[in-house]
């Protein structure tokens, strides 16, 4: 009976958005139940609701999982009927003396805006459970790519809306994590949609780590991501990376992926390389010493200078002589999109402007401060990183002048403020102070090398 009331729901899509209606009629109740004289009982959105008893015998027959909702619903038909009907004709005194000397409202009030608020808990779980039995019927049979990737946005919002147990269980028992996974690792499937499918693993892992996180971990979801590479994928992983950390970062360096990740600082996709570049800094920040120097042996230095050399590259200590694009006589903060190293366009620092148009600004120095004020190192691993880092930059400086500039923007770039530039970082001045003092050491062996 169940599997026969999925099948006739799949062939009328409009049942997700009457629910949504009587979802937002059930909220409003609740909310006005409070304050009208009549327990909101004379609202359009109870009448809805009412209708909707009237008819539950036929709706609901044959779901258990919507008795607790028929009973609700009859309840709130007998508080409805508790409240004495206003008269319609009162004159205007009366109603500016009773605007005056409101009388207290009586229990029915809160016991009619408490049931209102279960009812909308309840339609919610009806919602839950179509949503994810129609994405998981999306996804393994032939639906159109819009709409599969329509079902996954909608399941991603739900659960970006913060912890929900009722809506933790419908998601296990309806098996849609591992109906993700797989479509994520299906080539056959079209690009948008395992965008989409990296997208929710990683709201399902941030929506309950202690659920998902295993997962995520012992499946297939590590290698899809790595191996589709693409900008929507890269930011899944790298957002997967922030929230389980090293455990992550380990995983991916015994599977070998790192250089993979690594050579993706040279793709010809512009957004790929940004969302690369995010990823190193990550790992500098998160990762244990193994991590970060199976990075540096892979040409990640080299690779960063590159990028600094670029167009869009540069150095932050360059910052207070750009010119920054004018628009109606106003600075302009149009620029390339950098994912995560932004924050929104409102209040924008002098900074994220910059690194906005100039993505690779500074991208050695940005990774030795991500090392320097991480939490994936023991301080002695930190200074064996730097020392290595100074090394492999002299190394691949292409003139004694570029090996300059870099390794005093390494040793000195936090004087220019560029830790507020990066992401996830919020470094007091004091610890600041305590960095430069650090580095005094290895300016030192670098006038003496």
């Amino acid at each position: 009976m169940e599997e026969e009331r999925h099948t006739n729901h799949n062939h009328n899509p409009e049942i997700l958005q009457a629910l949504e209606a009587l979802k937002r009629a059930s909220k409003e109740v609740e909310v006005i139940a409070t304050t009208s004289d009549d327990g909101g009982c004379s609202s359009p959105s109870m009448r809805a609701l009412l209708e909707l008893e009237t008819g539950s015998d036929d709706l609901f027959s044959g779901d258990p999982l919507l008795s607790p909702l028929r009973h609700l619903l009859s309840e709130l038909r007998s508080l409805s009927s508790s409240f004495p009907s206003s008269p319609r004709n009162k004159s205007i005194g009366t109603s500016f003396l009773n605007s005056i000397f409101r009388r207290p409202k009586s229990p029915h009030h809160a016991m009619v805006s408490q049931v209102a608020g279960l009812i909308s808990a309840e339609i919610q779980s009806w919602i839950d459970r179509e949503t994810l039995h129609r994405l998981v019927s999306a996804l393994l049979s032939q639906f159109s790519d819009e709409e599969r990737a329509t079902l996954l946005l909608a399941l991603e919002t739900r659960a970006s809306e913060g912890f929900d147990r009722g809506f933790q269980d419908t998601l296990l028992k309806s098996g849609a994590f591992s109906v993700v996974e797989s479509v994520l690792a299906d080539p056959g499937c079209a690009k948008v949609v395992r965008d989409r499918c990296a997208a929710l693993i990683y709201a399902l892992v941030r929506f309950n780590k202690d659920v998902f996180v295993g997962p995520v971990l012992m499946g297939s979801t590590i290698d899809s991501l790595v191996t589709i590479a693409s900008p929507a994928t890269l930011q899944a992983l790298n957002g997967l990376i922030a929230a389980i950390k090293s455990p992550l970062i380990d995983e991916l360096h015994s599977r070998g992926e790192l250089q993979r990740l690594v050579s993706l600082l040279s793709s010809p996709d512009l957004e790929v390389q940004i969302r690369a570049l995010e990823f190193a800094l990550a790992i500098g920040y998160f990762g244990r010493k193994e991590a970060v120097e199976a990075m540096l042996t892979q040409g990640l230095i080299k690779r960063l200078l590159c990028l600094q050399r670029s167009e869009l590259g540069g150095a932050l200590i360059d910052m207070d002589s750009w010119d920054f694009p004018k628009e109606n006589g106003r600075n302009s903060d149009h620029g390339i999109h950098v994912g995560r190293l932004l924050k929104p366009k409102q209040g924008k620092s002098k900074q994220l402007r910059f690194l906005e148009a100039r993505p690779f600004a500074s991208a050695v120095a940005r990774f030795a401060i991500q090392v320097e004020v991480g939490e994936g190192l023991r301080q002695r691993e930190k200074r064996a990183i730097k020392q290595d880092i100074l090394k492999r930059v002299k190394e691949a400086a292409t003139s004694p002048v570029e090996a300059a500039n870099v390794l005093a923007e390494v040793l000195w770039g936090a004087k220019k403020g560029m830790t507020s530039a990066l992401p996830c970082l919020a470094v007091p001045p004091f610890y600041r102070i305590m960095w430069l003092l650090s580095w005094w050491g290895y300016w030192v062996i670098v006038i003496d090398s």
